[in-house]
């Protein structure tokens, strides 16, 4: 059929008349008016058809050329295109009867200026259509739209489909060309690629969508262009066949629109973000406004969302989008809360939990845009035609509603809009779902994390500390955790640590290994004891977790610090975790070389300890492993990093240097993971407010060392204590000289508010408290020094125990 069709095309073009005319502007009657009616444009073929030169008319009113009749005036063409039988007036005096085809170009959007294109064919391309063999054939065999060009790219002939496609009759555009007939730029395009054809020979295919004729839906049309050639070879014309794929192209934009759905929204765990990207995502594949309210979750602890909902519905606005800029139609501005009655339709397609779509909004939704005023001065402002409601549903749960709208399309929703529309916004239900559950294990894996994080930091006499902790931005909050604790012997521990993984789980182990810190502390074991200690725990916690089968090993990393003000030391050990850094007065910082330590949770492996001599002054700081730890500069920068920060933070508040750490190393979008930052500095203990005393093994002295004691506390200026110190010095002395080893020393120690006493012996053996039956001499020692302190305890040391108690100063 296609070499049949050929043959006859080629035929068919070696009868066109050889008197056609050729030189293409005279054999089309063309005119420019612009919006006045004054004639700016005036062709050859104007000239031939009414017999005026262009000097003669050009800057003239088109209405000089025109018999009006009884009407007294032009026609008032509405829309782009108008087309009719005008009486025009010849130059010598004649009144012609002319078809006029007339187009609207809009030649400046901004200000709405433009001007009308007026053709008319003249004739003479030779024999009629159902004349000619060449068209009959090709219209014949054609089964499509079909229309023949010739080498002008003037129109031979078309048939009847490509007719009822156009609009427009064959006798009425025969003769002008593809942009005359259409007018639009899609046909100025098309009309360069006929050209081009023509030029080289070559068939083509062209896709458009486009409204045709008079038509106000546009369709999606593929062109197929081929150049009709003579026996020799030589291209004569061209035949254009238009094909409607409206119904593929329609499916290939859903699917794409599907696709771009799966890939765009969904980028993140927030849930504004995530209606955001719905909104836009619509826009303007689907419609020119849309905008998605959610419901607020509940706050009672029931359901975090309803099952089923009746109106009134108040919704918070998430998002929206617009194809104006700044979305000038919404009513309702992100963030806030909207009430929406019965007759809405949020609440009418919440209520009914399905999907209603309004084709026509000021007759469908007039009760209730009765109500809402605003709504109904934008619809009528912008025109808006048809709605459709689309309810945000996730699991069983309703989570809101997606309202798009259309003004700037002229065609109202069809079904299969609703179902994409249902598509696209049931996969953003998911992620706002999704988002949701997050925000809400991560509130409450946070506000567990904060509870079990120390909310003050101690005051004591041996350093100040500040602290800063921030949860990582996606993975939600972690195990790093920081503490102050306060010693016996005027002494203070520092720890920081770091659970492996994030969410409720690691604050919950976090919380449990800071707790048996605070209580191996309490004990005053050396860190190194204190790290195996808990190292034992975290073994036996994985060992719970691998019974019960629902999380994996518990692993964490801790450094663990004692400072001594009246020493000046301060003893360090780690179990896997980053070193700190310390800066001493007039000293860059630097850090702190120690053992490495295995992580907790290995077993069996030794940790050892390192001494450290810090001046008064020095400035000591721990962390986690989130605070040096970046894709952008590997760990000996960041280090570097730090310590920048931390000298360029000195002179100022610990508090100020905190801010100045964490503006320095991490970004501002936020870190991957969790940072704990714990800044130190220390103050040392005067040797004027520490006494020491060896003690002989003689009961007989303790009546002496009592009045030393005394004398002491007179030179302090603390003698309104001296009754109560002296029964704790005389009770404790006496048992270390009764049940304790020599060498035996006294210690008293003193800053504005406590007075502590030590005595130390080199027996290992620690005394315990015990109740006194009424007929026992003795037992009742220590049960007297924990009536008369605020505090005591023991701990051990290298060469023996030290028996402490603390005395609270009130005095002036």
């Amino acid at each position: 059929m296609t070499r049949l069709f050929t043959e006859s095309v080629r035929k068919g073009v070696a009868t066109m008349s050889p008197d056609l005319p050729s030189g293409g502007e005279a054999a089309t009657a063309r005119a420019v008016i612009d919006e006045s009616g004054v004639l700016v444009d005036w062709n050859e073929g104007a000239r031939r058809l009414l017999g005026y030169t262009p000097e003669e008319v050009e800057g003239r009113p088109v209405a000089d050329l025109l018999v009006l009749g009884g009407a007294g005036h032009p026609p008032r063409p509405s829309g782009d295109r108008w087309s009719g039988t005008l009486e025009l007036r010849h130059r010598d005096g004649r009144t012609l009867s002319v078809w006029l085809l007339a187009h609207h170009r809009q030649r400046a959007p901004a200000n709405g200026a433009g001007d009308w294109l007026l053709v008319t064919p003249l004739g003479g391309l030779g024999p009629r259509p159902q004349d000619d063999p060449l068209m009959r054939s090709a219209l014949t065999m054609s089964p499509c739209a079909t229309a023949v060009y010739d080498t002008d790219l003037r129109l031979h002939g078309i048939n009847d489909a490509m007719a009822d496609m156009i609009g427009l009759p064959e006798d009425r555009i025969r003769g002008l060309r593809l942009s005359e007939i259409g007018g639009k730029p899609e046909n100025e395009e098309m009309e360069r690629h006929l050209r081009e054809v023509l030029a080289s020979g070559e068939r083509r295919d062209v896709q458009t969508y486009m409204r045709s004729g008079g038509e106000e839906r546009a369709h999606a049309w593929l062109a197929r262009l081929a150049p009709l050639t003579d026996d020799a070879g030589r291209v004569h014309g061209a035949c254009v066949t238009a094909h409607d794929f409206s119904d593929q192209y329609l499916a290939r934009e859903r699917l794409q629109l599907v696709n771009e759905a799966s890939v765009r929204i969904g980028s993140t765990l927030d849930v504004t973000r995530t209606a955001q990207e719905l909104a836009d995502v619509c826009v303007p594949a689907l419609a020119d406004f849309v905008s998605v309210d959610l419901l607020d979750p509940s706050q009672d602890g029931a359901e975090p969302y309803p099952r089923s909902l009746t109106a009134p519905v108040s919704l918070r606005r998430a998002a929206h989008q617009s194809v104006n800029p700044g979305s000038p139609e919404a009513v309702v501005r992100p963030g806030q809360v909207d009430v929406y009655p019965a007759s809405s339709p949020q609440a009418d397609s919440l209520v009914a939990g399905r999907t209603i779509v309004a084709p026509d909004d000021r007759a469908t939704l007039a009760e209730w845009l009765g109500w809402d005023r605003r709504r109904e001065q934008r619809i009528h402002e912008y025109g808006i035609h048809s709605s459709m409601s689309v309810p945000i549903q996730a699991r069983g749960a309703t989570l809101g509603v997606a309202v798009l709208t259309r003004f700037r399309r002229p065609d109202p929703f069809t079904a299969d809009d609703v179902l994409l529309a249902e598509e696209v916004t049931a996969r953003a239900a998911v992620c706002i779902d999704n988002a949701r559950r997050f925000s809400r294990e991560r509130e409450t894996a946070l506000a567990l994390q904060r509870s079990l994080l120390p909310r003050t930091l101690p005051l004591t006499a041996a350093l100040e500390a500040a602290s800063r902790y921030l949860p990582a931005a996606r993975a939600g909050v972690g195990g790093d955790w920081f503490d102050v604790i306060p010693l016996s012997g005027m002494r203070v521990a520092m720890v920081v640590g770091d659970v492996v993984g994030h969410g409720i789980q690691a604050s919950a182990t976090m919380g449990r290994l800071r707790t048996a810190v605070r209580t191996l502390a309490d004990i005053d074991l050396a860190p190194d004891e204190l790290l195996t200690h808990l190292d034992d725990l975290v073994v036996r916690l994985s060992a719970e977790a691998g019974q019960d089968g629902t999380t994996g090993e518990v692993g964490a990393t801790c450094l663990y610090a004692v400072y001594d003000p009246i020493s000046r030391r301060c003893t360090i050990a780690r179990a896997g975790h980053p070193p700190p850094v310390m800066m001493t007065p007039g000293a860059r910082p630097r850090q702190i070389k120690l053992p490495a330590g295995p992580p907790l949770g290995l077993g069996g492996l030794p940790f050892e300890s390192a001494v450290v001599d810090l001046p008064e002054g020095t400035v000591l700081g721990l962390y986690t492993d989130g605070l040096i730890e970046s894709r952008e500069r590997d760990v000996g920068a960041s280090h570097q990093l730090l310590c920048d920060a931390l000298s360029g933070s000195r002179g100022s508040s610990l508090n100020e240097a905190c801010d100045r750490i964490l503006h320095a190393l991490l970004p501002a979008c936020g870190v991957a993971d969790d940072v704990a930052l714990l800044l130190a500095r220390t103050y040392g203990l005067p040797a004027s407010q520490v006494t020491t005393w060896d003690i002989p093994a003689d009961p007989a002295l303790v009546a002496a060392i009592r009045k030393q004691v005394v004398g002491q506390l007179d030179t302090w200026h603390l003698s309104e204590a001296a009754f109560t110190v002296e029964l704790v010095v005389s009770e404790l002395v006496t048992n270390a000289i009764r049940y304790g080893d020599h060498p035996i020393r006294l210690r008293l120690i003193h800053d504005a508010t406590t007075l502590i006493c030590e005595v130390s012996d080199a027996s290992h053996t620690a005394p315990h408290l015990r109740r006194a039956r009424t007929f026992d001499e003795g037992g009742r020692g220590l049960l007297l020094v924990a009536q008369l302190t605020q505090r005591w305890g023991s701990r051990h040391t290298p060469d023996g125990k030290t028996i402490w108690a603390e005395l609270p100063l009130t005095y002036e």
